[in-house]
C-alpha cells in the first residue's frame, strides 16, 4: 500500500491463508449477495483500477512488499474476494486510526473513503467484471526500494551514513543490532537539517529491517551533549520532512548510534547495511523554528530516554492490561506526527492533551494497532496540535494477551518488558517542535485567522 516500505514474512503468510479461505467462501456466495442494478455495476477498468493504482500498487507489484501483484485485471481478479474482505474491514490499506475521535486530517492518509470501499464491494458482488479496457487509467510509476522516497521532492541527499554490516539469519526470533560509527567529514560546521530518511539495503535489507534508528550523539558549541535523529525507519513510515522554515541543528563531529530491529524472512541476508540520508538547508541559513525531530515519549512518563519503556510491565496469561503515562510541556509546542510503538500484544494507544485550563482533548487514537506496521501519522498543517506551556500529554496504551488477539503468538504466556516482538514495551514517537511564547502566539493567531477565513468562505 501507499507509503509502506517494509512487510513481515508472518503477515504475508497469514494473508495467503486468508486468501484461500476467502476463495472457499466466495464459491458458496449466495445469489442474494449480487448487486441488483446492473446499470450501476462498477467495473475494474472504469472504477476499481484507479483506486488500486493510487492506494495499493506501490506495494503490490512484482518487486514490492505485498504478497501479490495487483497491477492488471488478470492479477487482481483471483484475489477479488480477499480484496473485498480486507477493504470492507478497513484492514487494507493499513491505516489504524480510530475514525470516530480525534484529529482526522493527515498528510499521509492512505485509508479508503466510504465511497471507494462501497465501489470495491459492489464490484466484487457483481462478479468482478473487467469492463471496457479503453477506460483503463494510465498505470502508475512504481518506485523501487533502492531510491529515496524524498528524492523526487528534494533531489539527492547531501550525505548518507551507513551502518556496520550485519548477517541476518534465515529463521528464529527477531534480531537486534546496536553499534556506533564515527561521524566526521560529512559537514565542516554546524548545519540545519531539512529532512532525513532511513532504509535497509536493496534488495533484501529492505525486507528484513522492521524498524530502526540512527541517532547522532555529539557535543554542541556550549559543551552540552546533544542527540539528533539522522533517520527513523518503520514498516509503513517514509522519510521525515520538516515543515517550511523548520530545521534541526547538527554538529560536525560525533558518533552515529545504530539501533536496528531485524525480522528473518526464511532467507539468509549477508552483510546487510542500513543507510540514513540527510538533506540540509543551505550554509548560513537559520530557520525560524528549530525542531528536535521525532522524539520518544514513554508510556510511564519521561521523554528522550533509551530506558524505562514500560519496563515494569507484566501481563498475566489470558488477560488485558492498560497503562498511562504523562509528560508536561515546559514550553509551548507544535506536534507534527504521532507514531505508537508496541509489540504483538499491543492493540490500542491514544494521545490526549490536558490544557492548563483543564480542558481535555483527544488528539489521536490508534484502535487497531498492528506491530507488523509502524505508521507515522503526519498531521495536516492546519490541524497539527499547537499546545501552550503547561499542557499535560496523556498517553494510554492497551495490550490484549488473550486468544481474541489474532496477533498473539501464545495467550498462555506471562509477558514482560523486552525488545523481542514476543515481549512487550510501549512508547510514542512524536514529531515535536518546541516554541518560544511569541512564536506560539503568532502561530495561534495565524491559525485562527485561517480558520475564520475558511468559515466565512474567503
Amino acid at each position: 500500500m501507499k507509503n509502506a516500505n517494509r512487510f513481515q514474512a508472518t503477515t504475508v503468510f497469514s494473508i495467503r491463508i486468508l486468501g484461500v479461505l476467502s476463495l472457499c467462501w466466495f464459491i458458496s456466495l449466495p445469489a442474494f449477495a449480487q448487486v441488483e442494478s446492473q446499470d450501476r455495476v462498477p467495473t475494474y477498468s472504469g472504477n476499481v483500477a484507479s483506486i488500486l493504482n493510487e492506494k495499493c500498487v506501490s506495494c503490490h507489484n512484482p518487486n514490492g512488499i505485498g504478497p501479490m501483484s495487483l497491477r492488471t485485471y488478470d492479477e487482481v481478479k483471483p484475489f477479488s474476494p480477499l480484496i473485498m474482505l480486507k477493504v470492507q474491514a478497513r484492514v487494507m490499506p493499513p491505516w489504524h486510526l480510530d475514525k470516530t475521535i480525534g484529529i482526522q486530517k493527515y498528510k499521509n492518509d492512505t485509508s479508503l473513503s466510504d465511497l471507494e470501499i462501497e465501489t470495491i464491494v459492489n464490484w466484487f458482488k457483481a462478479g468482478s467484471p473487467e469492463g471496457d479496457r479503453a477506460l483503463l487509467p494510465e498505470p502508475p510509476a512504481i518506485p523501487t526500494e533502492d531510491v529515496w522516497t524524498l528524492v523526487e521532492e528534494l533531489g539527492e541527499p547531501d550525505f548518507v551514513v551507513q551502518s556496520p554490516p550485519y548477517d541476518v539469519t534465515a529463521n528464529g526470533q527477531d534480531q537486534w543490532w546496536v553499534q556506533g560509527t564515527p561521524f566526521k567529514g560529512y559537514i565542516d560546521e554546524p548545519r540545519y537539517v531539512r529532512a532525513t530518511e532511513m532504509k535497509g539495503s536493496f534488495p533484501l535489507g529492505v525486507k528484513v529491517l522492521h524498524h530502526g534508528h540512527a541517532t547522532l550523539v555529539s557535543n554542541s558549541v556550549n559543551g552540552q551533549r546533544s542527540m539528533q535523529p539522522l533517520g527513523r525507519q518503520g514498516v509503513g513510515k517514509g522519510g521525515d520532512l520538516f515543515p517550511e522554515g523548520t530545521g534541526m541543528l547538527i554538529q560536525p563531529e560525533g558518533e552515529v548510534r545504530w539501533n536496528l530491529h531485524y525480522f528473518p524472512i526464511d532467507q539468509v541476508v549477508l552483510e546487510e547495511q542500513t543507510e540514513a540520508a540527510v538533506w540540509l538547508y543551505p550554509k548560513g541559513y537559520v530557520p525560524e523554528f528549530q525542531t528536535l525531530g521525532e522524539r520518544k515519549f514513554d508510556a510511564d512518563g519521561g521523554a528522550g530516554t533509551d530506558f524505562n519503556w514500560a519496563a515494569d510491565l507484566l501481563i498475566p496469561p489470558n488477560t488485558k492490561k492498560a497503562m498511562q503515562g504523562t509528560h508536561v510541556l515546559q514550553q509551548p509546542a507544535l506536534i507534527t506526527s504521532f507514531r505508537p510503538h508496541m509489540h504483538m500484544r499491543g492493540t490500542e494507544q491514544s494521545l490526549e492533551a490536558i490544557l492548563p485550563t483543564g480542558e481535555r482533548l483527544m488528539l489521536s487514537r490508534v484502535d487497531k494497532y498492528n506491530h507488523s506496521w509502524q505508521i507515522s501519522y503526519e498531521f495536516a498543517d492546519d490541524s497539527a496540535p499547537l499546545l501552550p506551556k503547561g499542557t499535560v500529554l496523556l498517553i494510554t496504551t492497551t495490550w490484549d494477551n488473550t486468544a481474541n488477539n489474532p496477533n498473539n503468538p501464545d495467550p498462555r504466556q506471562w509477558v514482560s518488558f523486552g525488545q523481542r516482538g514476543v515481549d512487550e514495551m510501549s512508547h510514542t514517537w512524536l514529531g515535536m517542535t518546541y516554541l518560544e511564547q511569541e512564536q506560539y502566539e503568532d502561530l495561534l493567531h495565524k491559525r485562527s485567522t485561517l480558520i475564520a477565513g475558511k468559515e466565512s468562505g474567503e
